[in-house]
């Protein structure tokens, strides 16, 4: 076959055409075809459950894994506190300290990992003291494996709600993370600008990416702020998108965001680096288009997304399980979530052509319009004054709510057609669902509890002292936050002195 003939050309524009690796990458940031990163989102129960989940998952092939967070962790509450009472282990894994990352990452190479990536958003700069620290006690330097950290704080108050702050000072904490990273450890990614959410929302294309862009320029204002050259920090950085079904669209959106965030970086912000102007993306298959009625027609949507990410010329790819909308997803589910990546990536061919959309009408002219449309709403929200002001206003959480609106009329009307749901409706036989051992909890809480009455409490206490310091002083968090993980703080004891002097976030009247 054709595409196999290793001589095949990679891209067939005219020389004088825009091509895969030049600016403003609008057709990928390489001029080499390359297969992504293939991870899985997983984690349930204990660290204990996850690490066995994850083994399999490598064992399988991914080259890359994202840890799902319990509720409480990406809270910064404690299993044992009783606030998180029903949610222990429950949308993923349990992590309260640096004895569960242990045995999370147990008989798992750091250095052999392309990427670990995670949900941790309002406590991006735990998650990275966390891997420091571990990386410290095996005696791996931490730029030796690759550290994906969402870190993105600003769009949970648009998108997820899992803010622990107010927004001032939780777009601190992650600057403040971004900042160590970007000096420290290079090779990691400190924050993953995530579009996903907030298209999972409800958010039209424009949105995911211009509400994205706009959170983006609060965090590299706040870097350069600081002292902190663009060049250093924009290299490391990705962005988070969403895949739907709406092929031809989602591809020229994938295009028009290259496009945008190369011209913003290069004539906003200055860089000279090529790699600051370079847009990398992990995609992830849209949850949102997953149905509980007839689940198995999941697996053709997610081989549709899937293959609209292969097309557009994504970094890092991650496709959702069949039986994700009816729970946390079997061990079956998710390695058939694997090959189907696996099978579009080698069986497809798709990878031997970059950009293979370039010169089509319909592919152009959307990706045009998308770019004008997304630099429209940009220079709106910063015109209003930026991303905080949009978040603290409601503008935000206003404007995903009525595009979320608009959806869900557009479903139940059937003027937007779901197989399954409004349209050829059918009885299924039921499928067998995941469950959380229901000792989980009171295992997790035991555990907790333990290491407190076995740790060095005077190391805990000194770091935690420090990190008080540190923190009215208006100095990074990260130094002390890593000392205090190191001698086994738990995640709920770094909030807390933090929620003492910043405050906790409180939504205003208009959310």
């Amino acid at each position: 076959m054709m595409w196999q003939d290793p001589e095949l050309r990679t891209d067939y524009a005219p020389a004088e055409a825009e091509h895969p690796g030049d600016y403003p990458f609008t057709r990928g940031v390489s001029a080499e075809p390359k297969v992504w990163i293939m991870g899985q989102y997983a984690g349930f129960g204990t660290a204990k459950e996850s690490n066995e989940r994850f083994r399999s998952l490598l064992d399988a092939g991914v080259t890359g894994f994202s840890v799902a967070l319990d509720l409480p962790s990406q809270m910064g509450i404690d299993s044992d506190d009783p606030r998180a009472v029903g949610e222990v282990g429950r949308v993923g894994v349990a992590i309260d300290s640096l004895a569960d990352i242990e045995v999370l990452m147990d008989g798992i190479p750091l250095e052999e990992l392309s990427q670990v990536r995670t949900t941790a958003n309002s406590i991006g700069y735990l998650w990275a003291a966390l891997f420091i620290a571990l990386a410290e006690k095996r005696g791996v330097h931490p730029n030796e494996f690759g550290m994906f950290i969402q870190n993105d704080v600003l769009k949970e108050f648009i998108a997820r709600g899992t803010q622990i702050f107010p927004p001032e000072a939780s777009l601190r904490l992650a600057v403040d993370c971004i900042e160590h990273v970007a000096r420290e450890t290079p090779r990691w990614t400190p924050l993953a600008m995530s579009g996903y959410h907030i298209r999972e929302s409800g958010s039209s294309a424009t949105q995911e990416i211009a509400f994205t862009f706009a959170n983006a320029r609060a965090y590299l204002n706040e870097c350069v702020r600081r002292g902190v050259d663009v060049d250093q920090v924009a290299p490391t950085l990705f962005t988070f998108l969403a895949i739907t079904t709406d092929v031809l669209p989602e591809v020229a959106k994938f295009r028009a965001a290259r496009r945008v965030w190369a011209k913003l970086l290069k004539e906003t912000y200055g860089a000279k680096d090529p790699r600051s102007q370079q847009l990398r993306i992990f995609a992830f298959t849209a949850g949102s288009t997953l149905t509980a009625q007839q689940p198995m027609n999941n697996m053709v949507r997610t081989s549709v997304e899937a293959t609209v990410a292969a097309l557009a010329g994504v970094q890092t790819m991650h496709v959702s399980a069949y039986d994700e909308a009816l729970g946390v997803p079997t061990a079956s589910a998710a390695t058939l979530a694997l090959r189907t990546q696996q099978v579009v990536a080698f069986e497809t061919g798709l990878t031997q052509t970059l950009d293979p959309f370039a010169g089509s009408y319909a592919v152009e002219q959307l990706t045009d319009e998308l770019e004008s449309s997304i630099w429209s709403l940009m220079e709106d929200i910063e015109e209003r004054g930026g991303a905080l002001e949009a978040i603290n206003s409601g503008r935000f959480a206003r404007d995903l709510a009525e595009a979320a609106y608009r959806h869900s009329q557009a479903v139940e009307s059937g003027e937007r057609v779901v197989v399954g749901v409004n349209r050829f409706p059918a009885d299924t036989e039921p499928l067998e669902v995941f469950s959380i051992d229901p000792g989980t909890e009171a295992a997790q809480a035991d555990s907790v509890r333990s290491l407190r009455e076995t740790r060095d409490q005077g190391a805990v206490d000194a770091a935690l002292s420090r990190l008080a310091e540190d923190v009215a002083a208006q100095r990074s968090v990260m130094p002390a936050t890593i000392e205090a993980i190191k001698a086994y703080a738990t995640l709920g004891e770094v909030v807390t002195v933090l929620r003492d002097e910043l405050g906790s976030w409180r939504p205003s009247a208009e959310f």
